[in-house]
């Protein structure tokens, strides 16, 4: 059985350990091992993920089964103002995927989204990245696409999506 529960400052640990063990094989075949390393530091330092909860608004979800932790997903509601949810991050261990994981955390997300009103899901994905099919497979539409300048000479290369809600 999964559950899935509201992540605290306690759990940055446990999202950092998920973090450390997915990006070098979601990435490693797109992006160099620096960048990986230097993103990692950017967005999972604990001053970073504080940062994200204290004063970006996100707020991080955890799933796990009866024993091990499997993944998170980070989303904000309201972004921008407009009554979209944007989910920031989403990511499973390699061993999780295609269990259904993922497709939980989404609908946990989507409901969330609804409970708070907003209309629609939107989210960035690298170009290279695979989960562009699972995205889309769950009913997420390319709405566009950017570079992102993220310092030290990187650029995030991403697709826009997003999902209205019904």
């Amino acid at each position: 059985m999964l559950n899935i529960y509201t992540a605290t400052t306690n759990d940055f640990p446990v999202i950092q350990k998920i973090a450390n063990k997915t990006w070098p094989a979601t990435f490693g075949a797109i992006l160099s091992p620096e960048q990986i390393s230097y993103m990692l530091e950017m967005m999972y330092s604990t001053a970073a993920l504080t940062e994200q909860v204290t004063k970006k608004g996100h707020h991080f979800l955890l799933v796990k089964d009866e024993t091990n932790d499997l993944g998170y997903a980070s989303y904000e509601l309201n972004y921008k103002g407009l009554s979209k949810t944007k989910i920031h991050k989403i990511y499973l261990l390699p061993e999780a995927q295609g269990k259904g994981v993922g497709k939980l955390l989404m609908k946990t997300i989507t409901a969330i989204a609804k409970d708070n009103q907003n209309t629609a899901l939107s989210l960035n994905v690298n170009r290279d990245n695979s989960a562009f099919q699972f995205y889309k497979n769950v009913g997420f539409e390319q709405v566009g696409e950017e570079n992102i300048d993220i310092g030290d000479g990187f650029l995030m290369e991403d697709y826009i999506m997003e999902k209205q809600l019904a």
